[in-house]
Protein backbone atom coordinates (compact mmCIF):
# COMPACT_ATOMS: atom_id res chain seq x y z
CA UNK A 1 0.00 0.00 0.00
CA UNK A 2 2.86 2.37 0.82
CA UNK A 3 4.33 1.80 -2.65
CA UNK A 4 0.94 2.44 -4.28
CA UNK A 5 0.59 5.69 -2.33
CA UNK A 6 4.05 6.76 -3.46
CA UNK A 7 3.15 6.02 -7.10
CA UNK A 8 -0.12 7.91 -6.71
CA UNK A 9 1.59 11.01 -5.30
CA UNK A 10 4.27 10.82 -7.98
CA UNK A 11 1.71 10.62 -10.82
CA UNK A 12 -0.25 13.54 -9.35
CA UNK A 13 2.87 15.70 -9.07
CA UNK A 14 3.93 14.95 -12.65
CA UNK A 15 0.41 15.69 -13.91
CA UNK A 16 0.13 19.01 -12.05
CA UNK A 17 3.60 20.15 -13.12
CA UNK A 18 2.76 19.23 -16.73
CA UNK A 19 -0.42 21.28 -16.44
CA UNK A 20 1.58 24.27 -15.19
CA UNK A 21 3.95 23.83 -18.15
CA UNK A 22 1.00 23.86 -20.54
CA UNK A 23 1.32 20.21 -21.57
CA UNK A 24 -2.29 19.19 -20.99
CA UNK A 25 -2.06 15.84 -22.77
CA UNK A 26 0.86 14.75 -20.60
CA UNK A 27 -1.05 15.97 -17.55
CA UNK A 28 -4.07 13.90 -18.56
CA UNK A 29 -1.89 10.84 -19.14
CA UNK A 30 -0.56 10.95 -15.58
CA UNK A 31 -3.93 11.82 -14.04
CA UNK A 32 -5.23 8.65 -15.70
CA UNK A 33 -2.32 6.66 -14.27
CA UNK A 34 -3.16 7.99 -10.79
CA UNK A 35 -6.85 7.21 -11.34
CA UNK A 36 -6.01 3.62 -12.35
CA UNK A 37 -4.71 2.94 -8.85
CA UNK A 38 -7.26 1.83 -6.22
CA UNK A 39 -6.65 5.00 -4.19
CA UNK A 40 -7.31 7.19 -7.24
CA UNK A 41 -10.96 6.31 -7.74
CA UNK A 42 -11.85 7.71 -4.33
CA UNK A 43 -9.67 10.80 -4.37
CA UNK A 44 -11.92 13.84 -4.78
CA UNK A 45 -9.11 16.27 -5.57
CA UNK A 46 -7.90 14.04 -8.41
CA UNK A 47 -11.41 13.64 -9.80
CA UNK A 48 -11.96 17.41 -9.74
CA UNK A 49 -8.62 18.02 -11.44
CA UNK A 50 -9.51 15.51 -14.13
CA UNK A 51 -12.95 17.04 -14.63
CA UNK A 52 -11.48 20.52 -15.06
CA UNK A 53 -8.89 19.25 -17.53
CA UNK A 54 -11.46 17.28 -19.54
CA UNK A 55 -13.57 20.43 -19.76
CA UNK A 56 -10.56 22.48 -20.88
CA UNK A 57 -9.79 19.90 -23.58
CA UNK A 58 -13.39 19.94 -24.78
CA UNK A 59 -14.41 16.50 -23.46
CA UNK A 60 -17.58 17.73 -21.76
CA UNK A 61 -19.12 14.27 -21.31
CA UNK A 62 -16.02 12.97 -19.53
CA UNK A 63 -15.86 16.09 -17.34
CA UNK A 64 -19.53 15.56 -16.39
CA UNK A 65 -18.81 11.93 -15.54
CA UNK A 66 -15.97 12.90 -13.18
CA UNK A 67 -18.05 15.53 -11.39
CA UNK A 68 -20.78 12.95 -10.88
CA UNK A 69 -18.24 10.48 -9.51
CA UNK A 70 -17.31 13.12 -6.94
CA UNK A 71 -20.96 13.55 -5.93
CA UNK A 72 -21.31 9.76 -5.54
CA UNK A 73 -18.41 9.88 -3.06
CA UNK A 74 -19.52 13.05 -1.27
CA UNK A 75 -22.94 14.61 -1.91
CA UNK A 76 -21.79 17.68 0.03
CA UNK A 77 -18.93 18.61 -2.34
CA UNK A 78 -20.10 22.03 -3.57
CA UNK A 79 -17.37 22.40 -6.19
CA UNK A 80 -18.68 19.35 -8.10
CA UNK A 81 -22.14 20.92 -8.41
CA UNK A 82 -20.51 24.20 -9.43
CA UNK A 83 -18.47 22.35 -12.07
CA UNK A 84 -21.61 20.76 -13.50
CA UNK A 85 -23.22 24.20 -13.52
CA UNK A 86 -20.31 25.54 -15.58
CA UNK A 87 -20.60 22.67 -18.08
CA UNK A 88 -24.30 23.25 -18.65
CA UNK A 89 -23.75 27.02 -18.71
CA UNK A 90 -21.15 26.64 -21.48
CA UNK A 91 -23.68 24.59 -23.49
CA UNK A 92 -26.38 27.23 -22.86
CA UNK A 93 -28.50 24.73 -20.95
CA UNK A 94 -29.33 27.51 -18.53
CA UNK A 95 -32.06 25.87 -16.47
CA UNK A 96 -29.81 22.93 -15.58
CA UNK A 97 -26.91 25.29 -14.90
CA UNK A 98 -29.07 27.37 -12.55
CA UNK A 99 -30.09 24.24 -10.67
CA UNK A 100 -26.47 23.18 -10.09
CA UNK A 101 -25.24 26.68 -9.19
CA UNK A 102 -28.02 26.95 -6.62
CA UNK A 103 -27.11 23.53 -5.23
CA UNK A 104 -23.49 24.66 -4.85
CA UNK A 105 -24.64 27.83 -3.06
CA UNK A 106 -26.90 25.84 -0.73
CA UNK A 107 -23.94 23.68 0.25
CA UNK A 108 -21.57 26.65 0.49
CA UNK A 109 -23.36 29.99 1.00
CA UNK A 110 -20.07 31.83 0.46
CA UNK A 111 -19.41 30.36 -2.98
CA UNK A 112 -18.82 33.67 -4.75
CA UNK A 113 -18.12 32.15 -8.19
CA UNK A 114 -21.42 30.27 -8.12
CA UNK A 115 -23.29 33.49 -7.31
CA UNK A 116 -21.38 35.30 -10.07
CA UNK A 117 -22.16 32.85 -12.86
CA UNK A 118 -25.73 32.43 -11.64
CA UNK A 119 -26.06 36.21 -11.94
CA UNK A 120 -24.64 36.07 -15.48
CA UNK A 121 -27.33 33.60 -16.55
CA UNK A 122 -30.13 35.56 -14.87
CA UNK A 123 -28.95 38.67 -16.70
CA UNK A 124 -28.90 36.72 -19.98
CA UNK A 125 -32.47 35.52 -19.32
CA UNK A 126 -33.65 39.07 -18.68
CA UNK A 127 -34.08 38.60 -14.93
CA UNK A 128 -32.19 41.80 -14.22
CA UNK A 129 -33.15 42.40 -10.60
CA UNK A 130 -32.31 38.82 -9.59
CA UNK A 131 -29.01 39.18 -11.42
CA UNK A 132 -28.18 42.36 -9.47
CA UNK A 133 -29.06 40.66 -6.17
CA UNK A 134 -26.66 37.80 -6.94
CA UNK A 135 -23.87 40.16 -8.02
CA UNK A 136 -24.35 41.98 -4.70
CA UNK A 137 -23.89 38.63 -2.93
CA UNK A 138 -20.56 38.31 -4.74
CA UNK A 139 -19.54 41.76 -3.52
CA UNK A 140 -20.54 40.88 0.07
CA UNK A 141 -18.24 37.86 -0.08
CA UNK A 142 -15.48 39.41 -2.17
CA UNK A 143 -15.48 43.24 -2.14
CA UNK A 144 -12.65 43.29 -4.72
CA UNK A 145 -14.55 41.48 -7.48
CA UNK A 146 -14.34 44.14 -10.17
CA UNK A 147 -16.73 42.47 -12.60
CA UNK A 148 -19.56 42.22 -10.07
CA UNK A 149 -19.54 46.02 -9.75
CA UNK A 150 -19.06 46.48 -13.50
CA UNK A 151 -21.87 44.10 -14.44
CA UNK A 152 -24.30 45.74 -12.02
CA UNK A 153 -23.33 49.06 -13.61
CA UNK A 154 -24.05 47.71 -17.09
CA UNK A 155 -27.46 46.36 -16.09
CA UNK A 156 -28.40 49.68 -14.47
CA UNK A 157 -27.23 51.55 -17.60
CA UNK A 158 -29.46 49.31 -19.76
CA UNK A 159 -32.35 50.30 -17.50
CA UNK A 160 -31.39 53.99 -17.82
CA UNK A 161 -30.58 54.22 -14.11
CA UNK A 162 -27.48 56.10 -15.16
CA UNK A 163 -26.50 57.88 -11.96
CA UNK A 164 -26.60 54.62 -10.03
CA UNK A 165 -24.81 52.82 -12.87
CA UNK A 166 -22.01 55.39 -12.71
CA UNK A 167 -21.52 54.74 -8.99
CA UNK A 168 -20.98 51.01 -9.55
CA UNK A 169 -18.74 51.49 -12.57
CA UNK A 170 -16.55 53.94 -10.69
CA UNK A 171 -16.28 51.45 -7.81
CA UNK A 172 -15.01 48.95 -10.36
CA UNK A 173 -12.38 51.48 -11.46
CA UNK A 174 -11.27 51.88 -7.84
CA UNK A 175 -10.20 48.23 -8.06
CA UNK A 176 -8.55 48.57 -11.49
CA UNK A 177 -8.44 52.01 -13.07
CA UNK A 178 -6.96 50.67 -16.33
CA UNK A 179 -9.71 48.19 -17.22
CA UNK A 180 -10.59 49.30 -20.75
CA UNK A 181 -14.13 47.89 -20.83
CA UNK A 182 -15.07 49.62 -17.61
CA UNK A 183 -13.50 52.89 -18.81
CA UNK A 184 -15.56 52.52 -22.00
CA UNK A 185 -18.77 51.92 -20.06
CA UNK A 186 -18.16 54.96 -17.86
CA UNK A 187 -17.80 56.94 -21.09
CA UNK A 188 -21.14 55.57 -22.31
CA UNK A 189 -22.95 56.54 -19.10
CA UNK A 190 -21.41 60.02 -18.89
CA UNK A 191 -22.41 60.67 -22.51
CA UNK A 192 -25.98 59.61 -21.75
CA UNK A 193 -25.96 62.00 -18.79
CA UNK A 194 -24.97 64.83 -21.15
CA UNK A 195 -21.42 65.14 -19.86
CA UNK A 196 -19.81 64.77 -23.28
CA UNK A 197 -16.45 66.31 -22.41
CA UNK A 198 -15.96 63.98 -19.44
CA UNK A 199 -17.14 60.97 -21.43
CA UNK A 200 -14.46 61.66 -24.03
CA UNK A 201 -11.78 61.52 -21.35
CA UNK A 202 -12.87 58.01 -20.47
CA UNK A 203 -13.04 56.90 -24.12
CA UNK A 204 -9.50 58.23 -24.60
CA UNK A 205 -8.36 56.37 -21.46
CA UNK A 206 -10.01 53.18 -22.73
CA UNK A 207 -8.13 53.55 -26.03
CA UNK A 208 -4.89 54.22 -24.21
CA UNK A 209 -5.41 51.08 -22.13
CA UNK A 210 -6.38 48.90 -25.11
CA UNK A 211 -6.33 50.32 -28.66
CA UNK A 212 -7.58 46.98 -30.01
CA UNK A 213 -11.08 47.59 -28.66
CA UNK A 214 -12.81 49.24 -31.65
CA UNK A 215 -15.95 50.45 -29.86
CA UNK A 216 -14.02 53.08 -27.92
CA UNK A 217 -12.95 54.68 -31.22
CA UNK A 218 -16.47 54.39 -32.59
CA UNK A 219 -18.20 56.01 -29.61
CA UNK A 220 -15.59 58.73 -29.33
CA UNK A 221 -15.95 59.56 -33.03
CA UNK A 222 -19.74 59.68 -32.70
CA UNK A 223 -19.49 62.39 -30.00
CA UNK A 224 -17.64 64.61 -32.52
CA UNK A 225 -19.97 63.69 -35.39
CA UNK A 226 -22.96 64.76 -33.29
CA UNK A 227 -21.30 68.17 -32.96
CA UNK A 228 -20.77 68.21 -36.75
CA UNK A 229 -17.02 68.11 -36.22
CA UNK A 230 -16.65 65.58 -39.01
CA UNK A 231 -12.93 66.08 -39.53
CA UNK A 232 -12.21 65.24 -35.88
CA UNK A 233 -14.48 62.19 -36.09
CA UNK A 234 -12.59 61.01 -39.18
CA UNK A 235 -9.28 61.56 -37.40
CA UNK A 236 -10.46 59.30 -34.54
CA UNK A 237 -11.72 56.63 -36.94
CA UNK A 238 -8.45 56.77 -38.92
CA UNK A 239 -6.61 55.93 -35.72
CA UNK A 240 -9.06 53.18 -34.86
CA UNK A 241 -8.57 51.56 -38.24
CA UNK A 242 -4.82 51.41 -37.67
CA UNK A 243 -5.54 48.89 -34.92
CA UNK A 244 -8.90 47.37 -35.92
CA UNK A 245 -9.97 46.31 -39.43
CA UNK A 246 -13.67 46.59 -38.56
CA UNK A 247 -16.49 47.07 -41.05
CA UNK A 248 -18.42 49.43 -38.79
CA UNK A 249 -15.43 51.77 -38.46
CA UNK A 250 -15.19 52.07 -42.25
CA UNK A 251 -18.94 52.56 -42.50
CA UNK A 252 -18.97 55.32 -39.92
CA UNK A 253 -16.01 57.02 -41.52
CA UNK A 254 -17.94 56.89 -44.80
CA UNK A 255 -20.87 58.64 -43.09
CA UNK A 256 -18.55 61.39 -41.89
CA UNK A 257 -17.02 61.82 -45.34
CA UNK A 258 -20.44 62.25 -46.93
CA UNK A 259 -21.20 65.08 -44.51
CA UNK A 260 -18.10 66.78 -45.85
CA UNK A 261 -19.44 66.12 -49.37
CA UNK A 262 -16.43 63.91 -50.04
CA UNK A 263 -18.51 61.38 -51.99
CA UNK A 264 -15.53 59.53 -53.42
CA UNK A 265 -14.05 58.60 -50.04
CA UNK A 266 -17.51 57.97 -48.59
CA UNK A 267 -18.31 55.45 -51.32
CA UNK A 268 -14.91 53.83 -50.95
CA UNK A 269 -15.43 53.32 -47.20
CA UNK A 270 -18.99 52.06 -47.53
CA UNK A 271 -17.88 49.53 -50.16
CA UNK A 272 -15.05 48.42 -47.86
CA UNK A 273 -17.52 47.92 -45.01
CA UNK A 274 -19.68 45.75 -47.30
CA UNK A 275 -16.61 43.77 -48.38
CA UNK A 276 -15.91 43.01 -44.71
CA UNK A 277 -19.51 42.45 -43.63
CA UNK A 278 -22.42 41.85 -46.04
CA UNK A 279 -24.82 43.23 -43.41
CA UNK A 280 -23.98 46.71 -44.66
CA UNK A 281 -25.32 46.05 -48.20
CA UNK A 282 -28.99 46.49 -47.30
CA UNK A 283 -28.28 48.70 -44.30
CA UNK A 284 -26.45 51.30 -46.38
CA UNK A 285 -29.19 51.38 -49.02
CA UNK A 286 -31.71 52.35 -46.34
CA UNK A 287 -29.45 54.89 -44.61
CA UNK A 288 -30.78 58.32 -45.63
CA UNK A 289 -27.44 59.86 -44.70
CA UNK A 290 -25.96 58.01 -47.68
CA UNK A 291 -28.72 58.91 -50.12
CA UNK A 292 -26.31 60.78 -52.40
CA UNK A 293 -24.40 57.58 -53.17
CA UNK A 294 -27.21 54.97 -53.11
CA UNK A 295 -27.06 54.46 -56.86
CA UNK A 296 -23.34 53.65 -56.69
CA UNK A 297 -23.36 51.20 -53.79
Amino acid sequence: MENKNYLFDNYINIARNSKIDGDNLKALKFYKKAYSLPIGKGDIDLLLDMALLYDELGFKDLAEKKYKEVIEIDKGEASAYYGLGVLYDEDKEYEKAIEYYKEAIELNPRYDKAYFFLANILDELGKKQEAIENYKKVIDINPNELWAYANIGCILEEENKNEEALEYLKKALEIDNRQFRVLFNVGVVLNKLGNVGESRKYYFESIKSNPFYPYSFLNLAVTYKEEKNYKKAIEILNKGLEFNEEAFLYYNRGCNYINLKDYENSLKDVKKSIELNSFFIEYSKKDKELEEIWDKI
